[in-house]
Parts: C-alpha cells; structure tokens; sequence
C-alpha cells in the first residue's frame, strides 16, 4: 500500500515538472516569436540620385539613401528606385558594420503607408475626410427630404373654387400657411447647399494635404530595392547602389553654321537626352558615354564557304559606288574657308577609351523623367573646311553644296544628324557619319536653289535604227547650269553612258563635251566655271547596237 502511495506521487510530480517546463518553453517561444516579427517589420527610406551615365541604349544611374538600423537582421526597402532595372547589374555599397544578405528589385510592394496604418500624420488626416464624408452625406439626405416636402407642398396647392369647402377667411388663412413654409423650405435647402460647399473644401484641404504629406513618398516611382542585411551596431548607415536602366537614351546632334563659302564651319556638339525611368534627375552629375550595354558582345565566328553555280544574269548601265562618288568628289573644285586652325569652346570633359567616349558634363543638370528630348551642350567647333560644288543631273537636277573636313578624327565626332545653317538661313537636314575609312569627312550642306540646272532630252538626235539583224539606239542628252548667285562658282557635273558587258550589245559614246571619261565606270564629269548670271550647256551623245530580236530593259 506505501509502495503504490509513493509511485503515485512520483508520477504526479513528473506531471507537475512537464508542466511548468512547458509553460516556460511557450512563453520564451511566444517572445522570440514576438522579436522575430518585430525584426521583420519592413525600414522604408527614399533614394536620392546622385549621378547618371546615359548611353545610347539605357543609362546607369548612381542613388543614395539614409537609414537608421537596429542592431541584428533588418528589412529594407528604399524606394525612388527607377521603374525598370537589370538586377543582375545592382551593385550596393554599405558601411563595414552592415552585411547584405539579398537584393531584390520590385514594383509591386506594399507602400510604407499601407503597412503601417497607424502613422499618425496619415491616420489623422484620413479620419478627418471619412468625418468629412459623412456630414456631406447627412446633408444631401437633408436636402433631398426637403425638396421632396416642397414638391409635395406644390401639389396640393389647388384649394380655391366653388366647391372646395372653403369660405375666404379659411382661404387666407391657408394662402399665408403656404407661403410661410414655401419659404421656409427655400431658406433651408440654401442653408444646405452653403453647408455643403463649406463641407467640401474642408474635403478638397484634406486631400491635398494628404497629397502633399505622401508624393514625395509614393508619387515619385513605382520601383523599389528590398534588402535583407545585419548590422552588429545600431545607428545611422549611409546605403550607396547603382544599376543599369533602359529607360534613357542620348544621341548626338549637331547645328552647322557658316556664313558663305569662304568662312570656317561652326559646329555645336550636342546631346539629346530622354529619360522615362519615373526618377526625375535632379541636379545631378551627368555623363554621356557612347558604349551600349545591352549590346550582344559575344565575337562572330567564320563558319565553312562552300561556292556553287549561280545562273548569271547580264546588267546593263552602271550603278553608281561610293568609291566612285568619293573619286568623283575629290575632282571637285575646291573653295577654301581663311580659317586654318581648328578652335574649340569645350562645357564637358572629353575622354576616349580603347572602347567608347566619355563626356563629363561640368554643370549639374536637371532631366525630368518625362520621356521629352533635353538637349545638352557639349563643345563648339571652329573647323577650316572646303567647300566643293557637286550635281548629277541623270538623278537630280539640283546642285549640293559639298564641305570636307580633314582630320576630322581629332573631334571626337559620333555619327548624328544635323541642322544646317547657311548664310543665316536654315537650309534643312543632314547627317554627318565619322565612321569613314578615309581621311576627309564629307558633309552634304544642302541644295543650293540659286544653282539652276535643267537636263533634257534633244528629240532630234536621238531615234532608232534598223540594220539588217541588229538594230540602234542613240541617245543625246543637254544639261544646262545656270549661276543665279552674285559671285562666281565652280562646280563638279556628272553625267553617263551605258557600258556592255555582253559581245553582242556595242557602246559607243559620240560626242563628250571635253569631259574626263572613266571608261571603265561610263562616269563623265565636268569642272564648270560659270560668273555671275551667267549659263552653260553640256551635251553628251551614245549609240547602243544590238541584236533586233533582243530588249534591254533597262537602257
């Protein structure tokens, strides 16, 4: 019996010990549980950018933010970010006492405001309008009873007549009662309307000071950065990252001013800039890098060039080269500006990689992120040039005012367009291309209309022949230049004859006008030197035999 009593009390003190053992476990779990959610409990800060690269396809962009972290694992999400980033290009800079454990890109996390409904400055503010609401509501209720009473009031208003019952006293009596309250509901639905419009620009004071407390926060972009870090001593850290963004864009632009053929070239180096990241740039460093990094860098490979038959068709006439468009303008006659020595005015620093060019602009700017063109300055250029005018009238019967540029790799042009002015008149558009393997930029300034040229065809010595099996062509054409201008010119004129490339189809050129013939292209060009006011006329004349049974489409 003593045994029994003894395991029974043994068992119920084991009981006991399990017991207070895991009132304890529960409550330390329910603490750290409580640390463990506090911890978690995102810290909101807001990027400010500091510097921006732009290329020709994206730009990196260069942001700060302030936090002030506890000591242990902390969420932070920094907002401000740009509204599209290549993670994989996210590089963040922190203090020694802070370890990153993750990034995270995102533009769909809950806002600082949404997860903290307690803010006060936002809580009141949004308690103020629901109070607001409901006393507009209680008085559109009101008015609406009153308008209903003033309309059931109209509608018994038809008391009078001969058997209406009553006499006229009773009559007048009612008549006062009616204008009495007819008045009386008017008076109350203006007091309404008074109240509400009262009402509602206590309604219009919330919201926008509800805006105002939160478009720094939210307004400014939809994407954030969101770090898992640790910290092993509580205080304030400064948080530096960078990334790159395919919202911006820049691509050189160029204005080209000269005031007659004599002058040196003025060019103003540009830049327009287009940002749509949802940051607007702020007094920031700016850069323009003419590198592309979204760009495929991987290297072609030759692959194996196994030759086969082809069928060859037979062309006629001749399809004009850039080879021999360069030959034909290095003929030109040239006019050189007095200007020898090229002068720069220069707003940005220029370095050149093995790779791309840099320009460091010296200003702070301002970019807002709009997707509009802003146009930056980066230097001015005064270039000796010389000038060369150049017309094929067989493709256009205008002439074109040619400018050279020597050593034009100095500059550290990029390929753009351009706005041209001449004579302080705006000529129209151009693009100037450095990307040439020769040595001379060659710039087209636009037609020049004082220059007339008209190119016809002379009906009378041209026809057709038969002989025997073949038959013959000949083709005589008149180019007339006229010099409208009020000094004289000279100016390079190209025209062409067919050339075979079949035994059976014979060429022959009859009359040249003392032009210097390339017989292996069928170019012919002239110098022309015309004075004021004054014209001349150029006359070439071919013939081309061939079998009768035969066309050549394209003679």
């Amino acid at each position: 019996m003593i045994t029994k009593i003894v395991t029974f009390i043994n068992i119920d003190y084991i009981y006991y010990l399990i017991y207070t053992k895991m009132k304890k476990l529960i409550v330390v779990s329910l603490f750290f549980v409580g640390c463990v959610v506090l911890a978690q409990k995102p810290i909101f800060t807001t990027a400010k950018t500091t510097a921006a690269t732009v290329y020709f396809n994206a730009a990196e962009l260069m942001q700060s933010a302030t936090v002030n972290l506890p000591i242990g694992a902390s969420e932070i999400v920094i907002k401000n970010v740009a509204n599209s980033v290549n993670e994989s290009t996210i590089q963040i800079r922190v203090p020694s006492t802070v370890t990153v454990l993750s990034t995270q890109f995102t533009d769909n996390y809950i806002s600082e405001f949404e997860a903290d409904e307690n803010n006060p400055k936002i809580k009141k503010v949004r308690d103020s309008i629901t109070m607001v609401l409901k006393e507009i509501k209680k008085i559109q209720i009101q008015a609406a009873a009153t308008a209903q009473t003033s309309a059931l009031l109209d509608k018994n208003q038809a008391v009078g007549g001969a058997n209406s019952g009553l006499n006229v006293g009773e009559l007048i009596k009612l008549v006062d009662f009616y204008k009495l309250k007819r008045i009386e509901l008017d008076n109350n639905i203006v007091e309404l309307q008074e109240r509400e419009q009262n009402w509602n620009k206590k309604l219009q004071y919330l919201n926008d000071k509800l805006d105002f407390n939160t478009k720094d926060i939210e307004k400014s972009s939809a994407g954030k950065l969101i770090l898992q870090v640790t910290n092993s001593a509580a205080g304030t850290a400064t948080i530096n990252f960078s990334y790159i963004t395919n919202t911006a864009t820049w691509a050189p632009f160029y204005d080209l001013r000269a005031d007659n053929v004599l002058a040196p070239l003025n060019l103003v180096y540009k830049a327009q800039v287009t940002q749509n990241s949802g940051v607007d740039w702020k007094k920031i460093t700016l850069k323009l890098s003419s590198g592309m990094p979204n760009q495929n860098n991987t290297a072609p490979t030759l692959q194996p060039w196994f030759l086969k038959y082809k069928e060859v068709h037979a062309a006629y006439g001749y399809v004009k080269t850039a080879q021999a468009d360069y030959e034909m303008m290095q003929s030109a006659p040239a006019l050189r500006a007095k200007s020898t020595t090229p002068t720069a005015t220069v707003n940005a620093t220029i370095a050149e990689s093995q790779l791309n060019i840099t320009f460091d602009i010296s200003s702070p700017y301002d970019i807002a992120s709009n997707g509009k063109v802003h146009s930056v300055a980066l230097k001015e250029l005064q270039m000796p040039v010389l000038y060369k005018y150049y017309a094929a009238p067989k493709l256009e019967r205008e002439a074109y005012l040619m400018a050279e540029i020597n050593n034009y790799s100095s500059f550290n042009l990029l390929p753009g367009d351009a706005n041209i002015i001449f004579e302080d008149l705006y000529v129209g558009k151009t693009t100037i291309n450095p990307n040439e393997t020769t040595d001379t930029l060659k710039i087209n300034m636009g037609r020049d209309k004082r220059i007339a040229i008209k190119r016809d065809k002379v009906i009378d010595k041209s026809g057709i022949k038969f002989l025997s099996s073949f038959k013959e062509q000949t083709f005589t054409f008149e180019t007339t230049i006229r010099n409208n201008k009020k000094e004289p010119i000279e100016i390079l004129v190209t025209d062409q004859y067919p050339i075979s490339t079949n035994k059976d189809i014979i060429v022959e050129l009859l009359v040249n006008d003392d032009a210097k013939i390339n017989s292996e292209t069928g170019i012919l060009t002239w110098t022309v030197k015309l004075a004021q006011s004054s014209s001349k006329k150029i006359r070439i004349s071919y013939k081309v035999r061939y079998p009768k049974d035969q066309n050549i489409d394209n003679l």
